[in-house]
């Protein structure tokens, strides 16, 4: 009984233990603690999706969890506005733009490329849902180093209750309506906020680092001295 009860025991710390380290960072953060950014611009995302909204509605989420992280970010219509004075109004050109010319005219430390994967709302037999998936680099705009990146997803499915009291016909029912109300409302802009700060924000496992403007920021020992 002893050696049951032991057994038992075992194999709850291990799921605990499993489950614990789902939750502790694996990125190497090492390039990006040296580089230690003040100033991110982000860039127009490239939007892999056939919905023309996806990169306003993506823009719009993804500047607060970068704010508040406690990074500066240029002002997106002033950066848009530079680029279009350019005579480009392209988010491939714009992200095939040196480097080192992306830091001579807007003077940021770093540029966030963003990619667009999926947006939008989809009718899949009984399920009607919202998704928004993103991915994100952080470049070093003065030496090319890629500092930070992660990819995020977010759907509509996971902020609504299972009911299938209707049966089949119910779920159709109600996969109909929930595509209708979803593309009608652009539900999009909502589940792209909740994919903006799970890509972004300090918070997330695997996200950015807390910038100088933050309360939890840390120093590089270089400059701490």
């Amino acid at each position: 009984m002893n050696f049951f009860k032991l057994s038992v025991v075992l194999l709850v710390s291990v799921v605990m233990f499993g489950c614990a380290n789902t939750k502790v960072s694996s990125f190497n953060y090492t390039e990006f603690r040296q580089a230690d950014p003040l100033s991110i611009l982000v860039l127009p995302p490239i939007n892999n999706t056939t919905e023309v909204l996806a990169p306003y509605s993506v823009m719009a989420q993804v500047i607060a969890p970068i704010s508040e992280a406690g990074f500066y970010t240029l002002p997106v219509a002033l950066v848009e506005q530079t680029f279009r004075n350019n005579g480009l109004t392209v988010a491939n050109d714009i992200h095939a733009l040196p480097k080192e010319k992306l830091h001579e005219i807007f003077g940021a430390d770093t540029a966030l490329y963003l990619d667009i994967h999926e947006y939008g709302t989809s009718y899949i037999i009984i399920s009607s849902d919202t998704v928004v998936s993103i991915s994100a680099r952080l470049v070093d705009l003065k030496t090319g180093n890629v500092l930070w990146q992660k990819s995020a997803t977010a759907s509509s499915a996971e902020t609504r209750s299972n009911n299938n009291s209707g049966g089949l016909i119910g779920m159709l029912v109600i996969a109909a309506v929930n595509q209708i109300v979803e593309t009608v409302s652009d539900s999009g802009f909502n589940i792209a906020a909740i994919s903006a700060n799970r890509l972004l924000s300090k918070d997330s496992i695997n996200g950015l680092l807390p910038g100088p403007r933050s309360r939890e920021y840390v120093a590089p020992l270089a400059k701490s001295k």
